[in-house]
């Protein structure tokens, strides 16, 4: 609770500052600016693939006629994040539960070699090439607390898998 406190008003001093820091003397900060804050418990929050929590997509290279099952590698420059969330009303929020510290992200199933864990928000992360991903159709990016915990529950992102070969 006092951590969630204490980014309010970071973020209410932020805003103050570029409202009115110029009728003062201030330099204005400009609006595009985040603080990334740490991922910690008792915390709503949304995935982001690509920079969207829906319809979001994933773009591929898959040579040669595709087949069904057939699986390409992602291209390089995507990107996934966590945002905070105000509540669990909105489709696809995930709530840390009792002891998360971090949100690991899992891509239906697919390996690399190293999972790719986030411990901010607002900090994006590289989605790894070395994937293994289906060229074509539908899937889903899981964004999952860790440490787990009874109360946890992961924000899910639906995506499209594209074939840029086509």
């Amino acid at each position: 609770m006092r951590s969630t406190h204490r980014r309010s008003s970071r973020y209410a001093t932020v805003a103050a500052v570029a409202l009115f820091g110029g009728a003062i003397g201030l330099p204005a900060a400009s609006a595009a600016v985040v603080d990334p804050a740490p991922i910690g418990p008792h915390q709503y929050f949304t995935g982001e693939v690509n920079g969207a929590s829906v319809n979001a997509v994933i773009k591929l290279a898959c040579p040669g006629p595709v087949g069904i099952g057939q699986t390409g590698h992602p291209l390089a420059g995507q990107t996934v994040d966590v945002l905070p969330a105000a509540s669990s009303s909105a489709a696809g929020v995930g709530y840390t539960g009792e002891s998360a510290d971090s949100v690991r992200v899992d891509f239906g199933g697919a390996t690399t070699t190293a999972p790719l864990v986030l411990t901010s928000y607002a900090v994006k992360a590289a989605i790894p090439t070395s994937l293994n991903l289906p060229c074509s159709g539908t899937g889903t990016v899981a964004f999952v607390p860790a440490p787990t915990s009874t109360t946890a529950s992961p924000a899910l992102v639906k995506v499209t898998y594209a074939n840029i070969a086509l």
